[in-house]
């Protein structure tokens, strides 16, 4: 049986992520007028477009290259030691502690309860013709599976393949791809939900909705 109040005090717990800055290549780091306590914007603007603040910059064959945030959060540590020094690709340089939002909660959280089907190798996923207008029309929810039913075509390196899902039935109540882009081996395609969990599903959603704080 899942346990809801179980699944959300975990996250209160804490309810942040650590994210390691690195190195992208190596050079001459120098983080500026950054320091610990900084808080930090990340990427935004429809597309992406707008970047984050900027963390450091990196000096390769006298071209500066900027480091900006990609996440939103608070600076906790930075290895000022490195300030002005050649650095390897990699090189840890700062965390920045990045505070869940509610729609990363409830990623977290359908993530661990839902039934997930992942991609078995790296390429570009598609659901099947049938499916693809059904959901398009009235949502995937409305999409029931079952183990061995034919739901997307696989495209890699100029080859299509029909994939069959296995796994338990359901709903599917969370995809987790987009179009025409690539997916990694392992990743999760789509979540499915049994009939007779989706009010215990339903009622999640419902509680991080109202009780989870945004934190800026």
């Amino acid at each position: 049986m899942l346990d809801v109040t179980k699944l959300l005090e975990e996250i209160k717990a804490s309810p942040y992520e650590e994210i390691q800055v690195v190195a992208p290549h190596c050079g001459v780091v120098t983080f500026g007028d950054l320091a610990v306590g900084t808080r930090v914007r990340g990427v935004s603007g429809m597309w992406k477009e707008k970047p984050g603040t900027l963390l450091a910059t990196i000096e390769r064959e006298h071209n500066k290259k900027p480091i900006h945030a990609g996440e939103k959060g608070e600076v906790t540590s930075i290895e000022t030691s490195l300030e002005g020094r050649f650095v390897e690709a990699r090189t840890p340089l700062m965390v920045i502690r990045h505070f869940l939002s509610r729609d990363e909660v409830l990623r977290i959280i359908l993530q661990r309860t839902l039934n997930l089907f992942n991609a078995p190798e790296r390429a570009k996923y598609y659901f099947t013709p049938d499916v693809d207008k059904k959901i398009k029309a009235s949502g995937s929810r409305s999409v029931t599976v079952h183990d061995g039913m034919e739901l997307f075509i696989m495209s890699r390196m100029k080859r299509e393949v029909s994939l069959g899902y296995s796994g338990p039935d359901g709903v599917i109540y969370a995809v987790y791809f987009q179009h025409n882009e690539n997916v990694d081996a392992g990743q999760p395609l789509i979540g499915v939900c049994p009939q007779e969990q989706l009010p215990l599903i339903e009622e999640v959603v419902a509680r991080v909705q109202t009780e989870w704080e945004e934190r800026e």
